[in-house]
């Protein structure tokens, strides 16, 4: 379960800012020399979103005209368009018209995946329809989904896994992946996130390791980088965050490297998501983070050239 698609080279200064990278086939891995891809994460722009400053079709050109082409929507900020026609073939219109390659929808709102009441978590997985066949309507290859729950370690995941079987089957009909990013709560822990998608049993289930979201609770975080290891076999992408935690609680700042090898060792050749926007400095905090990823990258290459 890897990315795929397009490659896109602007003119100018844009394309002075932008790593040359291939994109391979589906399923395959990127020649050596090209590691791996960098996408832009609709929530980095919330803020501006949500004041109205931004336009939920303007996404795709701005993050274009900050040298990333991969895009990875909110449900958010087009909740009542799931099933609009019209306003999906806009978005799709204006993504192809860059050249750029639509990977996923991040779902919120829709009900606990997980939930305790058979009918409620019936529910949940039907609500999520729409935004698989919306997803595919975009061309994207996922889409993100929480595995929140009540009870007991062990119940939550026996829960959450067959929410998840039960919409996979449906993703699989669309050719789409449905995948849990660690947030908050138990799908905070790797092992249990890990474990969940063992017993959810379905080749459509994975993950998306998010750097910084590890926090359980108040009071109990997780190992961010042992968190990652632990999730990447079952990934389709990554999020990128400035900060991460330890088992202690102790937020530090990200260790670009580290981390980028952990998610490499597994076989990741897709994208790295960009989920960064500072408050009134977002496009320049997004571009911050795109740079140290570049820098990673070039590191990396000059070693594997030696």
């Amino acid at each position: 379960m890897r990315t795929s698609r397009r490659n896109f080279l602007r003119t100018g200064a844009l394309a002075a800012a932008t790593l040359p990278f291939v994109v391979p086939s589906w399923g395959t891995r990127a020649p050596r020399k090209e590691l791996f891809k960098i996408s832009l994460a609709q929530w980095s722009l919330h803020r501006s979103i949500f004041d109205g400053k931004i336009d939920n079709l303007d996404f795709a050109s701005i993050a274009a005209e900050n040298g990333i082409l991969g895009l990875e929507y909110v449900n958010q900020f087009f909740k009542d368009k799931a099933e609009d026609t019209d306003y999906l073939n806009e978005m799709k219109k204006r993504a192809d018209d860059l050249d750029a390659t639509s990977i996923l929808i991040m779902c919120d709102g829709e009900g606990n995946l997980g939930d305790p009441d058979d009918a409620l978590r019936r529910e949940s997985v039907e609500r999520h329809f729409k935004w698989v066949t919306a997803a595919k309507h975009l061309g994207c290859h996922s889409i993100r989904v929480n595995g929140y729950s009540k009870g007991s370690y062990e119940e939550q995941m026996k829960l959450v896994a067959d929410g998840m079987h039960q919409l996979c089957e449906f993703g699989e009909q669309h050719g789409l992946h449905i995948i849990i990013e660690n947030h908050g709560g138990y799908s905070s822990n790797g092992k249990w996130l890990a474990d969940t998608i063992k017993m959810a049993d379905h080749p459509r289930a994975g993950t998306l390791p998010d750097f910084g979201n590890f926090r359980i609770d108040q009071e109990t975080t997780y190992d961010s980088y042992r968190g990652v290891e632990e999730l990447m076999p079952y990934a389709t992408g990554v999020s990128v965050k400035t900060t991460v935690f330890d088992d202690n609680g102790n937020n530090l700042p990200l260790d670009y490297e580290r981390m980028t090898r952990i998610v490499l060792d597994a076989g990741y050749n897709g994208y790295f998501g960009i989920e960064h926007g500072p408050k009134d400095r977002e496009v320049e905090g997004i571009l911050e983070v795109k740079a140290a990823l570049e820098a990673v990258h070039e590191t990396l290459m000059a070693e594997m050239e030696e």
